[in-house]
């Protein structure tokens, strides 16, 4: 288990996530309601007690482009009835407690590093939480569907998924990674950080392969089957990599980059591998990684390496660094020195 899964599930008492991005602290149930669902959507919330005894209602939320990282955690036993969640998708990962899940006809128990869920917005829910806490990832529906048409090749449409997520999965694993990363990456940005164009596009893509090409849902078979032109890549590719190359300094966008190639984006995807040996994503650091070594060449005095950096979309120094050593046998700033004697 990795650092970030380690500090997110952290065993109880759990440590709360997100404090400084606070907005809803309360014991009121109908406070709760109110304050929760003008973030998520309009919900039934009532304590299985009916005096509420114990209850208590925290949500922490740091919202980016097309999705947003969460912290809600409910003291006590409640029941919440959001029906469907109609504008967003949910993976809602356990931290403490333990919560029962109804979507359409599933039923079954979510609990830490075991079983998450994954609701989706034309599935009606209920819930039961028990002294639960849970991260959980908000995604667009929009954005959602129209990436699952895009790898499909079928025109945009509901998705619905397989609201079970088993954490001990390969792929149940790997996502709870990545909102592991995404959890301290927001904490570490804070409330008044800000999050460059070109590191939401990557984490945007990061977060669509996990749900799109990770977990079941009705278009996964359509995906696969449409993926199936990858034996005819090697003209595509080219131009696919050309427009990589030409907009290295954008925001990754492979709606964008299949539309250049004229091919679907999972076929790309497997093209990459099999052609050129890396990912998309890695080819676009190796990019970035040549833009930010021209740029330290041509630098005037006091540049700043990180501020460069971040523009580039680099959100760990340390691993950039270490990447820009291995390419270049030296560090940034051992480049930056060189520019300035």
């Amino acid at each position: 288990m990795s650092g970030a899964v380690q500090e997110m599930s952290a065993g109880p008492p759990a440590a709360e996530r997100l404090a400084d991005f606070a907005r809803v602290t309360t014991d009121d149930v109908d406070e709760a309601a109110e304050q929760i669902g003008r973030i998520f959507c309009p919900h039934d919330l009532k304590p299985a007690e009916a005096r509420a005894s114990g209850f208590s209602a925290r949500h922490n939320c740091a919202a980016f482009d097309g999705f947003s990282i969460n912290y809600v955690a409910y003291g006590g036993t409640v029941s919440i009835d959001p029906g469907c969640l109609d504008r967003f998708f949910l993976v809602q990962i356990p931290l403490t407690g333990s919560a029962h899940i109804c979507a359409g006809a599933g039923r079954f128990d979510a609990a830490p590093a075991r079983t998450a869920s994954l609701l989706s917005p034309t599935i009606p829910t209920q819930m039961m939480w028990r002294d639960c806490a849970q991260a959980i990832l908000l995604l667009d529906r929009r954005m959602v569907e129209q990436r699952a048409a895009a790898l499909s090749g079928r025109a945009a449409g509901a998705v619905e998924f397989d609201p079970v997520i088993d954490l001990n999965a390969p792929s149940g694993r790997h996502l709870q990674a990545s909102l592991a990363e995404l959890m301290l990456l927001a904490e570490r940005l804070g409330p008044s950080g800000r999050m460059s164009p070109v590191v939401t596009a990557g984490w945007r893509e990061v977060l669509l392969d996990h749900l799109l090409n990770g977990q079941r849902h009705g278009l996964s078979d359509a995906i696969r089957t449409f993926s199936g032109q990858a034996e005819r890549l090697p003209r595509a590719l080219r131009a696919a990599r050309d427009y990589l190359a030409d907009n290295a300094g954008e925001p990754l966008d492979l709606s964008r980059l299949a539309c250049a190639s004229g091919i679907g984006i999972r076929a790309l995807q497997l093209g990459f591998r099999r052609h050129f040996g890396v990912s998309i994503s890695e080819m676009l650091l190796d990019m970035r990684l040549a833009g930010l070594h021209a740029r330290l060449a041509q630098a005037a005095s006091g540049v700043s390496i990180t501020d460069i950096a971040f523009d580039l979309g680099f959100t760990h120094l340390g691993r950039m660094a270490g990447a820009y050593r291995e390419k270049f046998g030296e560090t940034p700033s051992a480049t930056l020195r060189r520019r300035m004697s």
